[in-house]
C-alpha cells in the first residue's frame, strides 16, 4: 500500500505545545516577563502577584491547546517520571458554569505523598508530606495521550524537611556549583562579561523495536524488559548490514511520527538511524542546558514507547534485551557554555597556546581520575552489568580518550614543561577525481573509550539506555566544580598568574596522566595495563554503589551543596534495594517460565519422540537419530529441572537475607549465576525441540519481524 504523503514544515510545528520563552514574551505583561527572568537569573523568590499572572497566562494557553488538567511532572528516585493530574475546575458558578483556575501558588508548589516513593529512610511511612517545586529552567508543555491533553509543569520533589527525593533537585544544585566555580575561573582569565556558565548535554538514545504481538508472548520481556532465555538465530549482526542501513517501511513510519511528536514538544530531535544489532535504532538530540536535556530525554523515552504502540510495536529500552547482540546505551555528550556563547571545551586552532582551555582540560582529567569510582557508579544499573565490557560498550574501567592532537600537547607539557605546537588535521585525499578533497579533523575517534574528547565536548559512553541522564551529569558537574575550585584557590593567591597557571597545568597533567588512554579499550592488554596503572575496575552495580559514601565523596558533595550525607546514604539504600528487587523479579520470571511453559513443552516433545522411537522399533526400522535426540533432550531436561530447583532454593534464601547491601550481594553472587545455569540447558533445548512445540517466540522472531 502506498504511504500517504504527509508534508509539514518543521519550523511551523516546532515547540507549538511548549510554553516557551517566545510564548511568555507574547502573553505576559512586559514587567511580569522581566521579573520572571530576573528571578531566574538571581535566584530570588518569585513575587506571588507575578506568579498569579504567569499561572493565568499558562492556564489560558493550555486550555486553548485542549488541556483539561495540569500536573506537576517530577522525577522521583524510581528512575522514571511521576505525575498527579488536577483539572482546572475550581468551583461551580451560580449560573451552573464552572470556574477554570490555576493559581500562582499551585504553579509554584504542589504536594505529593513522599512516603510512597523511594526515600532510602529519609521519610517514614507516617511522614507523608512532600513538595514539588516549579523548575523555571525547564518550560511547561502540553502532552497529548490517552488521558487527553495535560499541562505538564516540570518540578523538583523534596521532603517536608527539604531533603531531595528526586533527580532534579541535586541536578540543579550541581548546575549552580559548576556555574559558581566556572565563573571564578573565567574572571581570573579576564572574562568580565559572561554572567553564567551552563553545562550543556546532548544524549544519544538507543533502543530496540519489537512487534507487539510477539513481545506479548514473551513473559520475560513483559516483566523484566529483557529476554531471560533465548538461543541465537542463524543470523545476528555478523554482516554489519543493519548498521546505518535503509529504514524498513514500518520503522520509517514510526520514526516520522516520533519526530513530529518530539518537535511539537520542543525536543530538537536531530539524528536517527539503524544501530548495529537487528531491530536496534538510535535517536540523538541537539545540545540543551542540562536541566532541559534531562527532562527532554524522559520525553524522548516516553514518546518512543507511546508511538511504538501506535504502530503495533513495543519499544525496548533495556540495556541488554538480547544476549549475543549489541546492547543499548545512551552516550552523554557534555560541555560547558557561557550565556554569551563561549564553549570552555573549545581548544581553538592552536590548543598548545590556549592556556584557559588547557587548564580546563587538566582540571577535568584530574576530576575524572580522582573520582573514577563515582563516575562509574553514576552509570551503574542492573541492566548495564550485562553490557559494560562487552564488544559494543566501554569496559567498566574509566579512562579518557584525548586523541592524537591533545595527547601530543599533553605529552609536550609533561616532558618539557612547555607545548610549542599542535598537530593539524590536514586534507583528506580521496584519490578519486569525481570526489572532492576536504579538510579532516586533527584526530580520530575512539568508540571503546568510556570518556572521550570529541572536538569540543566530552562523550560519556557508559550510561545505560533506560536510565535518567541526571545521575551522570550531577557527578560530572560536581567533580569538575571541585577541580575548578581547587585551581582557583591556588590562582587567586598567585603573584605570577601566568606562571602559576602553567605550573598548575603541568602538575595536574603529570599527576593524572594515568587516566589518559587512546588505545583499544576492549583488549585484554588494556585490562592488564589499567591494573598496572592502578585504575579501578568495577564490573558490577553492587560493587560500584559504595563509591557514593566514601569520605571523599561525602565531603565533596556536602562542600558544594549538592548532596547531604543523609541524602547520599538514602540513595545507597535505594540502589541496593532496587538491584535486589530487579534480580528477584527476573529470577521469579525465569522460575515461572521454566515451570509453566518450558519444562511442560519439553516433556510433551520428549513424550512424542519416545512414541516415535517405540513405533520405529516395533516395525524394525532404524531409530538411532531419534534415540540420540531423545537421550540429549532428556539429559538437558534433567539439567533444567535441577537448575530450576537450585534457583528456587536460592531465591527463597535471598529473601531471608538481611535487606540492603547483604541481600544485593547475595543476588549478585549467588542468584545471578543460578539464573545463568538455568538458561544454559534451556537455550540448548530450544535448538532441539520442534519450533511449533516451543512455548515462546524465538530470537529470530523477535529481531527480524519488524
Amino acid at each position: 500500500m502506498k504511504e500517504q504523503d504527509e508534508r509539514f514544515n518543521i519550523a511551523d510545528i516546532f515547540g507549538e505545545d511548549v510554553f516557551s520563552d517566545k510564548v511568555m514574551r507574547a502573553r505576559l505583561p512586559k514587567n511580569v516577563y522581566q521579573q520572571l527572568h530576573q528571578t531566574m537569573e538571581d535566584g530570588s523568590d518569585l513575587n506571588p502577584l507575578v506568579a498569579d499572572e504567569i499561572a493565568e497566562a499558562m492556564k489560558q494557553w493550555a486550555i486553548e491547546k485542549g488541556a483539561t488538567h495540569y500536573t506537576h511532572w517530577f522525577q522521583p528516585l524510581t528512575g522514571t517520571t511521576a505525575e498527579k493530574h488536577d483539572s482546572f475546575i475550581s468551583a461551580p458558578k451560580p449560573d451552573g458554569t464552572i470556574l477554570m483556575e490555576l493559581s500562582g501558588r499551585n504553579l509554584i508548589k504542589g504536594e505529593s505523598d513522599a512516603s510512597s516513593f523511594p526515600s532510602g529512610g529519609l521519610r517514614a511511612t507516617f511522614e507523608a508530606r512532600g513538595y514539588t517545586a516549579w523548575d523555571m529552567s525547564s518550560p511547561a508543555f502540553v502532552r497529548r495521550d490517552a488521558a487527553g491533553a495535560i499541562l505538564c509543569i516540570p518540578t523538583a520533589f523534596c521532603s517536608y524537611n527539604g531533603e531531595a527525593l528526586d533527580f532534579k533537585t541535586p541536578l540543579l544544585r550541581s548546575v549552580d556549583a559548576i556555574n559558581r566555580q566556572s565563573l571564578r575561573l573565567l574572571r581570573l582569565f579576564g572574562n568580565t562579561t559572561s554572567k553564567r556558565v551552563i553545562p550543556c548535554v546532548g544524549p544519544e538514545q538507543e533502543y530496540f523495536l519489537v512487534d507487539k504481538s510477539t513481545f506479548n508472548k514473551r513473559k520475560d520481556l513483559v516483566y523484566t524488559g529483557r529476554t531471560l532465555f533465548g538461543a541465537m538465530p542463524p543470523k545476528g549482526q555478523e554482516l554489519d548490514d543493519h548498521y546505518y542501513g535503509s529504514l524498513r517501511t514500518r520503522v520509517g513510519s514510526f520514526m516520522k511520527d516520533v519526530n513530529k511528536e518530539l518537535w511539537k514538544l520542543g525536543v530538537p530531535a536531530k539524528t536517527q538511524h539503524n544501530e548495529v544489532a537487528p531491530a536496534q535504532h538510535e535517536l540523538a538530540v541537539i545540545y540543551e542546558n542540562a536541566s532541559l536535556a534531562v527532562d527532554n530525554n524522559h520525553v524522548v523515552m516516553q514518546t518512543l514507547k507511546r508511538v511504538a504502540s501506535w504502530h503495533n510495536m513495543r519499544c525496548v529500552l533495556h540495556e541488554k534485551p538480547f544476549a549475543g547482540v549489541n546492547g543499548s546505551g545512551k552516550h552523554n555528550n557534555w560541555s560547558l557554555q557561557t550565556d554569551d556563547g563561549i564553549n570552555l571545551l573549545d581548544p581553538g586552532r592552536t590548543p598548545h597556546d590556549n592556556a584557559q582551555f588547557l587548564l580546563v582540560l587538566a582540571c577535568i582529567l584530574r576530576a575524572v581520575d580522582k573520582h573514577a569510582d563515582l563516575l562509574r557508579e553514576s552509570a551503574a544499573d542492573p541492566g548495564n552489568d550485562h553490557r559494560l565490557g562487552a564488544d559494543e560498550a566501554p569496559p567498566a574501567i574509566i579512562s579518557v580518550f584525548l586523541g592524537d592532537q591533545l595527547e601530543d600537547v599533553v605529552t609536550q607539557l609533561i616532558r618539557t614543561g612547555t607545548a610549542t605546537s599542535s598537530i593539524r588535521g590536514g586534507k583528506m585525499m580521496t584519490g578519486a577525481s569525481m570526489l572532492p578533497d576536504f579538510s579532516k579533523d586533527a584526530t580520530d575517534r575512539n568508540r571503546t573509550s568510556p570518556f572521550a574528547f570529541t572536538g569540543n565536548k566530552f562523550e560519556f559512553r557508559m550510561v545505560g539506555s533506560k536510565d535518567s541522564i541526571a545521575g551522570p551529569n550531577i557527578v560530572l558537574d560536581t567533580i569538575v566544580a571541585e577541580s575548578f575550585s581547587d585551581a582557583c584557590d591556588v590562582l587567586e593567591k598567585a603573584e605570577d598568574f601566568d606562571g602559576t597557571v602553567h605550573e598548575l597545568i603541568k602538575q595536574y597533567l603529570t599527576e593524572h596522566q594515568r587516566i589518559i588512554f587512546n588505545g583499544n579499550g576492549y583488549s585484554e592488554e588494556w585490562l592488564a595495563e589499567a591494573k598496572r596503572r592502578g585504575l579501578p575496575n568495577i564490573p558490577s552495580m553492587v560493587e560500584a554503589i559504595p563509591a557514593l559514601i566514601t569520605d571523599t565523596s561525602v565531603a565533596m558533595f556536602e562542600k558544594y551543596g549538592v548532596f547531604s550525607e543523609s541524602e547520599l546514604r538514602s540513595r545507597v539504600e535505594i540502589k541496593y534495594e532496587s538491584y535486589a528487587k530487579t534480580i528477584h523479579i527476573e529470577a521469579l520470571t525465569m522460575i515461572d517460565m521454566a515451570s509453566k511453559a518450558i519444562i511442560p513443552a519439553v516433556i510433551k516433545w520428549t513424550g512424542s519422540l519416545a512414541k516415535t522411537v517405540g513405533a520405529l522399533e516395533n516395525v524394525g526400522a532404524p531409530s538411532g537419530i531419534q534415540r540420540k535426540l531423545l537421550a540429549e533432550s532428556s539429559d538437558l531436561l534433567e539439567k533444567t529441572e535441577h537448575a530450576l530447583q537450585e534457583l528456587i532454593t536460592l531465591t527463597a534464601e535471598a529473601e531471608r537475607t538481611p535487606e540492603g547491601c547483604e541481600r544485593a550481594v547475595f543476588y549478585h553472587g549467588r542468584v545471578m549465576p543460578a539464573m545463568e545455569a538455568l538458561r544454559a540447558p534451556v537455550d540448548r533445548l530450544e535448538m532441539i525441540v520442534d519450533k511449533d512445540m516451543w512455548p515462546m517466540p524465538s530470537y529470530g522472531d523477535l529481531l527480524f519481524e519488524v
